[in-house]
């Protein structure tokens, strides 16, 4: 079942791979030590992340290579821009009624 990338970063540790490995490429076994849980566990993680297109994972011989592919996160940070627009708009809005109640109450 493919994962959701707002899924996929809603987990810190998924958060942390993805730091880990952006700009680099790194054997799973090295991304596992990172971590104090199970090598078995950073797989999962790392496998979700796989497949919301978020880690490409390339194998070289026995070993298996993940580097992050943080060009999908651009749909979180188009989706995250909207309610930044949003939310800005309703605060110079907030800040333009207050400072009109300012200027009221001074009269």
């Amino acid at each position: 079942m493919p994962q959701d990338v707002f899924h996929a970063i809603a987990d810190p540790t998924r958060r942390e791979i993805i730091d880990l490995l952006a700009g680099r490429s790194m054997p799973v076994n090295d991304v596992a030590e990172q971590f104090d849980m199970s090598r078995p566990a950073v797989s999962k993680h790392i496998k979700i992340l796989h497949e919301c297109e978020l880690v490409v994972i390339r194998k070289e011989g026995r070993k298996r290579y993940c580097r992050a592919d943080t060009q999908k996160l651009q749909e979180v940070i188009e989706w995250a821009y909207r309610y930044r627009k949003f939310w800005n708009e309703k605060l110079d809005a907030l800040e333009a009624a207050l400072a009109e109640g300012d200027t009221s109450s001074q009269t």
